[in-house]
């Protein structure tokens, strides 16, 4: 065999990759699969922005750029973060990278030295706690439960604060949850962070368009402006604009950091995609009035199978407040026997057991760093959602429950 890295021995695989290795066996073999674990929009790219990017290669716009990415691109970030946040940036303060994971890499990379330590609330994002390790920081995953609706409170934090901690990641809307952090909440937040100067705060602010009802999006820099300094904000257009593939991440905070991060990224892959770059400019510049209609339709898809979930005996989910996830507990499933007579100890056995029996594909809780749960994405056709609701509710009556 050949012989790899011992850095490789500290992450772990995509959690859906077994489970997409199945789906793939089962299609193969002609079988119709429901995916509801798809983290990304089902609408297509706005058409003005397809066309910003068709006329960026016209022209000429396909060679290298700064490693911080276009000045249009960072000028055109500047005023969003104005316009939405109300936050003033200067542009040596920002810098674009290929997608908001590669940005968080590179941060983390830059950043984090063996032993230190970073807080990540859980349920999280999967790849979080993956990268700290792989930079050879230690995790520090602390559970959220649903009596504090999977939020960190103030108390949690100031108990894992340590002189090791170096960072907390904060996601609102957060994903898997969908929960979102209220102006009261990030105070608290921010009231402990200012008693420990050396924790440093990585908000990934992702999903910060997607948010229903009532609720509002704030910052935690909007809370507490002398957390600028110590706050990497991070955003890109993927989830809103519908830009998955386009891979723009981009991050506002300090200067030194920003500078760090652009040299990392300059010895690995450069600049992003030129032609993503110009098409961004579009995105944060160009019409936003469709993000109403995309939020109603993402209401409409989130009423529907928050309902038919919680019609389904074993299941219950509370009612998210943003991004496009399900976090659904399954605990009273646990222990029953499926047709074949196995047993299911795990929501990881759950998940699978839907993929075999109900031809439907979801991720379990474990993946996420909380269990018994799974999550669903509602960001698919309404059609395709409420028959993947209907088949999971199928599979569940067909189980045996002691």
């Amino acid at each position: 065999m050949f012989k790899l890295a011992d850095r490789m021995n500290t992450i772990q695989p995509s959690p859906t990759l077994v489970l997409n290795a199945k789906a793939g066996e089962l299609r193969a073999q002609g079988i119709d699969i429901i995916n509801l674990s798809t983290g990304e929009p089902d609408f297509d790219t706005p058409t003005w922005i397809q066309d910003a990017a068709i006329k960026a290669m016209h022209n000429g716009v396909t060679k290298y750029t700064p490693g911080d990415g276009l000045p249009a691109l960072k000028t055109a970030i500047q005023k969003k973060l104005l316009r939405d946040y109300d936050l003033d940036y200067d542009l040596n303060m920002i810098t674009v990278g290929a997608g908001g994971k590669q940005v968080i890499f590179n941060a983390l990379m830059a950043s984090v030295n063996p032993g230190d330590e970073v807080i990540i609330p859980a349920p999280y994002w999967v790849s979080y706690p993956e990268i700290v390790s792989f930079c050879g920081g230690i995790p520090i995953l602390v559970p959220c439960l649903p009596e504090n609706n999977f939020k960190l409170t103030a108390e949690q934090l100031r108990y894992h604060i340590t002189d090791r901690t170096r960072w907390l990641i904060l996601n609102s809307p957060n994903n898997p949850t969908g929960v979102v952090y209220s102006r009261q909440e990030l105070r608290g937040l921010s009231d402990v962070l200012m008693e420990f100067n050396h924790v440093n705060i990585l908000s990934d602010d992702i999903y910060e368009n997607l948010i229903y009802d009532d609720e509002k999006f704030v910052s935690i820099v909007r809370v507490e402006p002398r957390l600028k300094f110590r706050t990497l904000v991070v955003n890109g257009v993927s989830k809103s604009y519908a830009m998955t593939g386009w891979r723009i991440g981009f991050a506002a905070g300090p200067v030194d950091l920003i500078k760090a991060i652009t040299l990392l990224q300059s010895q690995s892959t450069s600049n992003a995609c030129s032609i993503s770059q110009a098409a961004a400019v579009e995105a944060f510049i160009g019409p936003q009035d469709f993000l109403d209609t995309w939020r109603h339709s993402f209401v409409e898809r989130r009423d529907a199978s928050f309902n038919a979930i919680n019609a389904i005996p074993g299941l219950t989910c509370a009612m998210p407040k943003g991004a496009f996830y399900h976090y659904v507990d399954c605990h009273a499933i646990l222990g029953a026997k499926t047709p074949d007579g196995v047993r299911l100890k795990s929501d990881k056995d759950f998940c699978l057991y839907l993929l075999e029996h109900a031809q439907v594909m979801v991720v379990s809780g474990d993946s996420f760093g909380l269990s018994p749960y799974f999550r669903i994405s509602y960001a698919t056709a309404m059609d395709n959602l409420m028959l993947g609701c209907e088949r999971i509710a199928k599979a569940i009556s067909d189980l045996t429950i002691e």
